[in-house]
């Protein structure tokens, strides 16, 4: 091996080949830069769309609450006259009762305690 001889045409090949596998490795090197950047750019895409849903849903929310919150107050004042109305009825019941009551008194006979009839 003192006199080692190569065809020029396998010294031209094998440098044809680390050229070629240079140039394919730095193209893969770009892809991989150009596919970071878009998955970075899809990334600050996704938290702005995720920010903007949020606010959505927030608002959406805050809305169905006060609608919550307007029923509720109407069926609180639905029950307070309700309520209301249930008083108004047991006065009439008492007073009702203390008038029968009174008709039943004027109705006896003071000197025999007993009903007219």
């Amino acid at each position: 091996m003192d006199k080692l001889k190569l065809p020029v045409a396998l010294v031209i090949a094998i440098c044809a080949q680390g050229a070629a596998a240079v140039w394919w490795i730095s193209d893969q090197a770009n892809t991989i830069n150009s596919l970071e950047e878009t998955v970075s750019q899809l990334g600050s895409r996704m938290a702005i769309e995720d920010t903007i849903n949020t606010k959505r849903d927030v608002e959406a929310n805050g809305k169905s609450i006060d609608d919550i919150w307007e029923e509720t107050e109407d069926l609180y004042n639905e029950i307070n006259s309700l309520l209301m109305s249930i008083n108004a009825i047991n006065d009439i019941k008492q007073r009702l009762a203390t008038i029968e009551t009174e008709l039943k008194y004027l109705n006896r006979d003071p000197r025999l305690g007993s009903p007219h009839g």
